[in-house]
């Protein structure tokens, strides 16, 4: 008999996505969802320049404002999927996203327009929380394996909406921008008509240590993730980590530009490397992440990835065009692993640290680590481009650094029982 004809056969596409018919849908409202903001966000500062008139200082205040105002919409998104169906929310936060978008066409009204734009940023900030708790708890024990589908699809939609963008911006026509923007509020509505035939997924269990039988009957009050503050110190410890996406996304371009011989046309060949990357090994490296206990590992890959980025990027700078190409896109390669081991590590433990009674305002407050570094982040690596080559080895230094504290810290949360942990430390999948 052939090895062909004993080898079971390999299920359907269908099949191997968790969750469901709803975790295949919850997958395209993501799809569509990044297809509708790569098509805006592309465009978002031309049409305040061109279209409404804006000058350079009033866009760059305006996105800074209204990416400080997206802060608050995490820990509000998490708090309001506590006390109400999550389902609902989520539709309710992509129908204010609509709302505020098409908002923008009707005035050229600076405050009006900061104003529509700070709106729109907070139901934006808290659907990224409100997605994940769904995922979370409709793929069960796969949650991270659903979770690296989930970024292939999103990298997928960002490409497509990002050259459906450069198509409109060919034209560069007021009504080519305008077109963009009902594009994507457009999504946002298909993706609440996708979403409302979803089915409200079971709540978490805890998994709290049993008081002893002498001790007075606990209080029903939820846990505070805000008097945490071991939660709290892991949220602080990831929001350094998510500079990787400023890394990619600010610094790699910057520091090409001012500091090496490497072409210009190589920025964003390094940002389409950057995406393949992660449509190809995301969902294959997930198992390496599969349990809570694989996650905390990976801290430590982790730390040695931001390093060799670190200094790829400070040797890219030693001169000549040929080792400025090479450092570039070795750069670009560690941290692109980086993000998607960190992508997997993050996902795992913030669910696994956060107690089933208050689920939602946990991964809430962890959702402040992605919001702030959104806001920070751009700052931060304007200035260590500005520093020097020198610069880039002490911030890989403060990674490392992060890395060892937050193994430390997570290891001691799983290891020792307490009222904050919602799944034991070996894997969420015995719940």
């Amino acid at each position: 008999m052939s090895r062909s004809a004993t080898r079971p056969a390999r299920p359907p596409l269908k099949d191997r996505i968790p969750g469901g018919t709803d975790g295949r849908r919850m997958l395209l409202v993501t799809f569509i969802d990044k297809c509708g903001t790569g098509l805006w966000s592309t465009a978002m500062a031309l049409y305040f320049t061109y279209v409404t008139g804006l000058g350079l200082g009033q866009v760059g205040l305006l996105i800074a404002l209204s990416g400080a105002a997206g802060i608050a919409g995490a820990p509000l998104g998490g708090r309001l999927a506590d006390r109400f169906p999550l389902v609902r929310v989520i539709i309710c936060a992509q129908l204010l996203r609509a709302a505020a978008l098409l908002a923008l066409l009707t005035t050229d009204d600076y405050l009006l327009l900061v104003l529509f734009s700070a709106a729109g940023a907070l139901p934006d900030r808290a659907t990224n929380v409100l997605t994940k708790l769904y995922a979370a708890r409709v793929a069960g024990p796969d949650r991270v394996r659903y979770q690296a589908i989930n970024r292939t699809a999103s990298n997928l939609g960002w490409t497509l909406g990002g050259l459906g963008a450069a198509a409109a911006l060919a034209v560069g026509s007021t009504t080519a921008f305008q077109l963009l923007l009902v594009g994507d509020a457009l999504s946002y509505l298909v993706m609440a008509a996708l979403t409302l035939r979803c089915a409200e997924p079971p709540a978490p269990t805890t998994s709290r240590v049993a008081a002893a039988s002498t001790d007075p009957t606990p209080t029903a009050k939820p846990s505070n993730p805000w008097r945490d503050r071991g939660f709290l110190a892991f949220t602080a410890g990831e929001a350094v980590f998510f500079l990787h996406d400023s890394f990619i996304q600010v610094a790699l371009p910057l520091w090409l530009v001012h500091a090496t011989e490497a072409p210009v046309g190589l920025a964003p060949l390094l940002m389409v490397v950057n995406s393949a990357l992660v449509v190809l090994f995301q969902v294959p490296l997930s198992r390496f992440g599969a349990t809570t206990d694989a996650a905390r590992r990976l801290l430590r890959p982790l730390a040695g990835l931001f390093a060799l980025g670190a200094i790829a990027l400070a040797v890219s700078a030693l001169g000549g065009r040929t080792l400025a190409i090479a450092a570039l896109i070795t750069a670009t390669v560690a941290l692109t692993f980086a993000e998607m081991v960190h992508t997997m590590a993050s996902w795992e433990l913030s669910v696994a640290l956060a107690p089933g009674d208050a689920q939602g305002a946990y991964l809430g407050v962890h959702g402040l680590a992605q919001s702030t570094q959104r806001f920070a982040g751009p700052l931060l690596m304007t200035g260590i481009v500005s520093a020097g080559p020198l610069a880039w080895p002490l911030l890989g230094a403060a990674l490392v650094a992060t890395a060892a504290a937050q193994n430390r810290l997570v290891r001691r949360r799983l290891t020792e029982p307490g009222p904050s942990l919602s799944v034991s430390k070996v894997t969420v999948s015995e719940h």
